[in-house]
């Protein structure tokens, strides 16, 4: 998720990793430098962008918040509270991206807190919202929107796929039947912007009465297409064990 980001920004980024080979390709990537310790990325950043595993909070803050002007997380099950306590007395943010960031198509999540300093609370929104549509959420339901977004290209794609093998056991070449699931997924997805995420709109004007969509549709509906995605939510929000 830190190359999606930096990919989508466009911009040089200094960088620290524990593999250095990470760090190094990212650097390649998109320009910048490689540093030898979080705290060097700390002391040369404006802004420090978290992007390691939740439960390395309590380390990565030992090394960056001494030296940290601002902090913004994209970590799972972190909530603003924790940051607050792991970054106490700087500037922290909570954000939960999805990866068409690395287009500028993404959905970001931004959970809402109190006002901390207000030109740049506004700056870092506006860093964020370059990389797509930025929604504010209270910070009890950004766990719950990263279950619908954040993991959501993996459905998606895992959708398109079971689309594409559909069409080849019936005679269709794999690269043209990806080439029309998927460019029909881009289409669907800019239509419903433009027509206000109004689903069921969309979805009666493909369906005459009777018709193959109707068909389609009930053969999704028994194989309990609804029932799949609710419980795909409950395994991402069910505490490990």
């Amino acid at each position: 998720m830190a190359r999606a980001l930096a990919r989508g920004w466009g911009e040089p980024v200094v960088c620290a990793d524990p593999v250095s080979e990470r760090a190094h390709a990212l650097a390649a990537l998109v320009g910048g430098d490689v540093l030898d310790s979080n705290a060097d990325v700390a002391r040369a950043a404006d802004l420090v962008v978290l992007c390691h595993k939740p439960a390395q909070l309590a380390a990565v803050a030992s090394e960056v918040a001494p030296h940290a002007n601002a902090v913004a997380s994209i970590l799972a099950a972190t909530p603003l509270q924790a940051l607050k306590h792991a970054y106490a007395g700087k500037p922290v943010y909570r954000f939960i991206p999805s990866l068409p960031v690395e287009v500028r198509q993404g959905a970001v999540v931004q959970a809402a807190g109190p006002t901390q300093d207000a030109e740049l609370d506004a700056a870092v929104a506006a860093l964020f919202a370059q990389l797509g549509t930025l929604v504010v959420l209270d910070d009890a339901l950004v766990d719950v929107a990263m279950g619908l977004m954040s993991c959501a290209p993996a459905y998606v794609a895992l959708v398109a796929e079971a689309q594409i093998d559909a069409g080849v056991r019936k005679g269709i070449p794999a690269a043209q039947g990806a080439e029309l699931v998927v460019q029909t997924l881009a289409g669907t997805a800019e239509l419903l912007r433009r027509r206000d995420y109004d689903t069921v709109a969309v979805r009666r004007d493909v369906t005459s009465p009777g018709g193959l969509t109707a068909r389609g549709l009930d053969a999704l509906e028994r194989a309990g297409i609804r029932a799949a995605f609710s419980d795909a939510l409950d395994a991402v929000l069910e505490p490990k064990t």
